[in-house]
Formats: structure tokens, C-alpha cells, sequence
């Protein structure tokens, strides 16, 4: 893959977050918001280095799928609740924090090529729910995160 079909793929990934802002899900009864903390994390980790290159075209070209899983989604498949810190640390060394949740809907897409792909939506504090990550269903422990083709499945 080289840098020009990269960029394409993440162009087109960009216009999707333009064009749909909010994608409705059955099982919150409301809808999800794609934002930039979403389009962002896509590409970078949370300490804000850069995903590798194979990691970002995943799941950037997962996009597609992962709205369509918000939109049939009715059962969840995971759930987690904690205190994040959010912006910077002070000058005083402290950090602010908010309660944030996280839920992760597992499914199967694909037509020739079945695979199982997780969808990860966020709240943070009193804020809407919004689109946070989507990535293969399975562990990253020396495997390959990119295959070629993926878009076709």
C-alpha cells in the first residue's frame, strides 16, 4: 500500500464523518455521533502517537461497516465504566477527570470473506455517546493487523 492509497482511503473515511454526523442506534434509542475525538482515534493512540500505517487503513476502512453495526445493533457484548483524565496536567500536577463509559458491539460482516469486528462507542461525563474505535475481533499479539484486499470483504 503506498502513501496515495492512504490518503484516499482516509479521504474517503473523512467525508463519511462529514456527511453523516449521527448515526442512529437501536440499542442506546438515540443517536451516535461521529466526531473528531472519533475520526482522530482512529489514527492515533491515546497518548496522541500515531497508529502505524497498516492500523490506521483497518480501520479506516472498517468505517463503513462499523456504522452499519451501530445501526442494527440490539444486544451489547461489553461494557466498561471508569474516571479518565481529561486535557492536560496542570501546573499544579493535577489533571481533571470525568466519568466515562465505553460499550463494544461485536458482529459478523462481510459477504465472501466473514469476520468478526468489534465497535467501541463512548460517553464521556454528560456528553453524547459518540463513534470511538473499530478494529478486528481477535488479539494483536504478533499478528498481522492489515490484509490485503480487506476493503473487498
Amino acid at each position: 500500500m503506498n502513501q496515495n492509497n492512504f490518503e484516499q482511503i482516509k479521504v474517503k473515511a473523512k467525508e463519511i464523518f462529514e456527511k453523516q454526523k449521527i448515526v442512529y442506534c437501536p440499542f442506546f434509542k438515540t443517536n451516535i455521533v461521529l466526531n473528531s475525538d472519533g475520526f482522530n482515534h482512529l489514527q492515533f493512540k491515546g497518548n496522541r502517537m500515531p497508529r502505524n500505517l497498516d492500523e490506521q487503513i483497518l480501520k479506516l476502512t472498517l468505517l463503513p461497516k462499523a456504522l452499519q453495526v451501530i445501526k442494527n445493533s440490539g444486544t451489547l457484548q461489553e461494557y466498561r465504566k471508569g474516571i479518565e483524565k481529561i486535557g492536560k496536567v496542570g501546573r499544579d500536577g493535577f489533571c481533571k477527570t470525568k466519568n466515562t463509559e465505553y460499550w463494544a458491539f461485536h458482529a459478523i460482516v462481510g459477504k465472501d470473506h466473514l469476520r468478526k469486528i468489534v465497535v467501541i462507542t463512548k460517553k464521556t461525563g454528560d456528553s453524547q455517546i459518540i463513534f470511538w474505535s473499530v478494529m478486528p475481533h481477535r488479539k494483536f499479539n504478533n499478528q498481522k493487523l492489515y490484509e490485503d484486499g480487506i476493503e473487498d470483504f
